[in-house]
């Protein structure tokens, strides 16, 4: 089982979008997958057509209060899991700071789960933020994958939270977080996005997935819908670039330490 925080604390890069749509293209490749909604506004359970419930979500289990495995619930595709999220979420931070080992309740939650070896691939969508949540998230995780925008303002978000991942390694809160991949999503096909590609090339290599996100109307509008884009439109853009993404994803080799 693996673990993957699809992490990026400026908002509106295709975080959420890429954490609901690569997992249920995973799934339709036949793998076991739980998706973990870890931003108190809850897009990733709305665009999978989900309401929020009370008292089912990761703020129990982070504080201790209950099983992690009590929060699971099925979403109309077949091997794929959610962990919904709600505003309870919201006051986590508040909640964790008051306890000592606040960067790894998650962490810990996930410890029963790992021994099951439940799922064969676990997502954790992160809030676009830099608080206890993103860092509990971090702390869990075996790998994290960017999503990152093509545009250039980009580029200093991405070298921030590489920052907060080394810094999580150096305190010994995840040692051993690696760098699953960068996600390049909205893209034009404009001059623009080409530097921003072939620069973040220079710099990282490899760590870019091929599989280019396009930037088009149906990947907006397929979680106004409650669907992820592979039932909202099965043979547009949108799908077809999650589904080269989900495959390039399960091919990958070792992923680099951040």
């Amino acid at each position: 089982m693996k673990i993957i925080a699809v992490a990026n604390q400026k908002g509106g890069v295709g975080k959420t979008t890429t954490s609901m749509n690569l997992s249920t293209c995973i799934a339709e490749l036949g793998k076991k997958v739980l998706l973990v909604d870890l931003d108190p506004q809850a897009n990733a359970t709305s665009g999978l057509g989900i309401e929020p419930v009370e008292n089912v979500s990761a703020y129990g289990p982070m504080l201790g209060e209950a099983n992690l495995a009590d929060m699971i619930l099925p979403t109309t595709r077949e091997n794929l899991f959610i962990i919904p999220a709600n505003l309870d979420l919201a006051g986590v931070e508040v909640e964790l700071i008051r306890l000592g080992d606040h960067l790894t309740r998650l962490r810990k939650a996930f410890e029963p789960l790992r021994a099951e070896a439940a799922f064969d691939y676990i997502f954790l969508d992160c809030p676009p933020s830099l608080g206890v949540l993103m860092t509990n998230a971090l702390s869990a995780a075996d790998e994290v994958l960017v999503p990152l925008q093509c545009e250039y303002y980009s580029m200093e978000g991405l070298a921030k939270i590489i920052g907060i991942c080394e810094q999580l390694r150096d305190a010994g809160a995840n040692p051993d977080l690696q760098l699953c991949g960068i996600v390049m999503t909205m893209y034009l096909r404009t001059n623009h996005a080409n530097q921003v590609i072939a620069e973040i090339q220079k710099h990282y290599g490899e760590v870019i997935f091929k599989s280019v996100i396009p930037r088009t109307i149906r990947l907006a509008e397929a979680p106004s819908h409650g669907q992820p884009i592979i039932a909202y439109e099965s043979s547009g853009l949108g799908a077809a670039a999650y589904r080269a993404l989900a495959k390039e994803f399960l091919t990958r080799e070792t992923p680099v330490a951040v």
